[in-house]
């Protein structure tokens, strides 16, 4: 393959639905858990692939690690529509917010982190596994990819951190004053998951033990959602299951668990 082929943007043009603050659970939770590849980092670069219709996710979560992580965070937002591209261009904010035309090759760059939302959700499964290599093969050593998927408001999200082995954890995060049930979250798996909440797969276990101790922890809801969800993670992890984190990240509805799902 010529070097020109390679630069090609590689993958095919979002929906592009967005709106703001619908990714703030998993920009909270990068702030929090990647915070220290960026502080190592000597060029603390960071791509949000598949931005939208809009650049405001883009805008936000260069805000949020700007001011949770280090001041000197760049962040390019990458899609391959150029008509994006160029819409965005005057959200643009050099050097430490800028828009350019790409796909899973990440236009030649060497991120130490690339955030990808509800890019993958329009794919065929089969083409997932393909999809993390590429961007994968083009991180900055040691570098991850944070690739997920939310509903329109961002109240119920779940995602992956991906290194360049795989996968490594699964996160579950919900808005807790509007959950009803954990099984929502059911809805808005992964593109590698969503296929497989099914009987006889671990993901479709993982959700309904936590649907039903979130129904055992009813009593708790009259001290409020936080407290509920607290009680039901904690008898998730008591009957066997290996959350990580601590109560600090599942405070804020979230619960992650190491891949692959036993």
């Amino acid at each position: 393959m010529s070097p020109a082929a390679r630069r090609r943007p590689f993958g095919v043009v979002t929906r592009g639905t967005t709106n703001p603050n619908r990714l703030r659970r998993v920009d909270n939770w990068i702030v929090a858990t990647c915070a220290d590849r960026l502080l190592a980092a000597n060029d603390p670069l960071v791509v949000d692939l598949g931005y939208g219709a809009t650049p405001v996710t883009a805008v936000e979560l260069r805000a949020r690690l700007a001011a949770g992580v280090r001041p000197d965070v760049r962040l390019v937002g990458l899609e391959i529509d150029a008509a994006r591209v160029a819409a965005a261009a005057p959200a643009a904010d050099p050097p430490g917010l800028t828009f350019a035309r790409g796909g899973f090759e990440l236009a030649g760059l060497r991120p130490v982190l690339v955030r990808a939302f509800n890019v993958l959700r329009q794919y065929d499964e089969s083409e997932v596994a393909e999809a993390w290599r590429t961007m994968t093969a083009a991180l900055a050593p040691g570098g991850v990819l944070v690739e997920g998927t939310c509903d329109e408001l961002g109240r119920l999200a779940s995602w992956l951190l991906i290194d360049a082995e795989g996968p490594r954890t699964l996160t579950l995060a919900a808005k807790l004053t509007t959950l009803g049930s954990p099984a929502e979250l059911a809805e808005r798996l992964p593109k590698a998951l969503i296929h497989r909440n099914v009987p006889g797969e671990p993901v479709h276990a993982l959700i309904r033990a936590l649907d039903e101790a979130w129904q055992a922890a009813a009593p708790y809801a009259t001290f409020g959602p936080r407290q509920r969800w607290l009680r039901a993670v904690t008898r998730l992890r008591e009957t066997g299951w290996p959350i990580l984190d601590n109560p600090t990240r599942w405070r804020q509805g979230e619960l992650t668990l190491p891949w692959p799902i036993p």
